[in-house]
């Protein structure tokens, strides 16, 4: 039988990092290709006992529930965002199924066929599947060291007419790389300037482990953006929870597409995580993440400067869990990974990073799941498998 399947799913990619994992499932291999929080943080215990105080209440965790989300959660991260000094009223976040499904229902709301969407170059490749889905016309503007080419982004947006900029403006996924505040600042200038949507993505802006938290892009252009957060990485991904943003007109659009997906974001999990977080300190489990990252990615970057041969690149983060490889130009990463799984180390090419799928000479490694000393290994047979490459 032949399957008259959509344009707009024929069109969209596989998620490339689920693929190549696959390839890296063999335990001789040590993988820096995965985003994955570091299971051995997970609160095991407390989650246990949360889930049993909600259960003793009765059934009502177990029962449907509002689209907006649990009222007491809500009331937690808007609290959570006032000790920033970001005042987000509890009718202006919306409890979702991760972070991935912001993305999907901003893109249901406001993408049709066609329309121009800016983002970072490169960028999250999470993001460039969703907005895929829906056919718009991608257009990239180039990463600094300390944050966006607001020049290049003010031209793309007169340009274009964008309706939308991702963007994240912590640790970016893929690069590790952080807005300043001067950045920040002249940014979101640019941004008031328009009628173009930011849409902040922040899943890792709490793990910060080296230097001072800064201020979100929303902060300094309420209206203009929408923020979104996670407790996947501060938390457990597992229970696929995050939540979104916005001011009340764009709000009452995202509460329509989400009663169209599915109704309301799992109820007995937003129970159980508001327990936790009521019966324990964030603030206590989220340093010991951030300690432990600390060294792991000192611990990369202290390899890659001993082993990498001459002319090779990488960002130092401040936080978060990737760093980014640049080799020379000449080279791509992707003929690169085939040699690197022969010396039994494993990272993403930086190919699906880029909306137009170029080539690339770049690479994205992750040190928040492996402990210092296979790092350590992992390098140098990292190093030895791009000196067989370019040798």
């Amino acid at each position: 039988m032949q399957y008259r399947f959509s344009k707009n799913i024929e069109n969209t990619p596989k998620s490339f990092i689920r693929e190549i994992l696959k390839l890296t499932q063999t335990p001789e291999i040590i993988s820096f290709a995965g985003g994955l929080p570091n299971k051995k943080y997970f609160p095991v215990e407390e989650m246990r006992e949360a889930t049993n105080r909600v259960l003793s209440t009765g059934g009502d965790a177990l029962q449907y529930s509002t689209t907006e989300g649990y009222l007491p959660l809500r009331q937690y991260i808007s609290d959570r965002y006032k000790l920033r000094g970001l005042d987000i009223p509890v009718d202006e976040i919306l409890i979702v199924s991760g972070s991935q499904q912001a993305l999907d229902l901003i893109a249901k709301v406001f993408i049709d066929t066609d329309d121009s969407i800016i983002i970072e170059e490169p960028s999250y490749l999470g993001a460039i599947q969703a907005f895929t889905l829906f056919r718009p016309q991608f257009h990239a503007v180039k990463l600094e060291d300390d944050g966006v080419d607001t020049v290049a982004l003010e031209e793309t947006i007169n340009r274009t007419k964008a309706k939308i900029f991702y963007t994240t403006p912590n640790f970016q996924n893929p690069t590790g790389l952080t807005y300043s505040l001067e950045k920040r600042i002249k940014t979101t200038d640019v941004l008031k300037r328009t009628e173009t949507v930011f849409v902040e993505d922040d899943p890792y802006g709490e793990l910060r482990f080296i230097g001072e938290h800064l201020p979100t892009l929303k902060s300094f252009a309420h209206d203009n953006g929408i923020l979104l957060g996670s407790f996947s990485k501060v938390v457990a991904p597992g229970l696929r929870l995050g939540w979104v943003c916005a001011n009340k007109i764009i709000m009452d659009k995202l509460v329509t597409a989400k009663q169209a997906a599915d109704l309301h974001t799992n109820y007995f999990a937003q129970r159980v995580i508001h327990q936790y977080l009521t019966d324990n300190s964030i603030d206590t489990y989220i340093k010991k993440i951030s300690d432990g990252y600390k060294g792991q990615r000192q611990a990369m970057v202290e390899a890659l400067k001993k082993e990498m041969p001459a002319g090779i690149k990488f960002t130092e983060p401040e936080g978060g869990m990737f760093l980014w490889v640049t080799l020379p130009e000449s080279c791509k990463a992707m003929d690169l990974f085939h040699i690197a799984t022969k010396h039994k180390v494993a990272f993403v090419p930086g190919e699906p990073f880029y909306a137009d799928g170029r080539s690339s000479n770049a690479m994205r490694l992750n040190y928040s799941c492996s402990d210092e000393e296979t790092i350590r290994i992992g390098v140098k047979r990292l190093a030895d498998a791009i000196k067989e490459y370019m040798g």
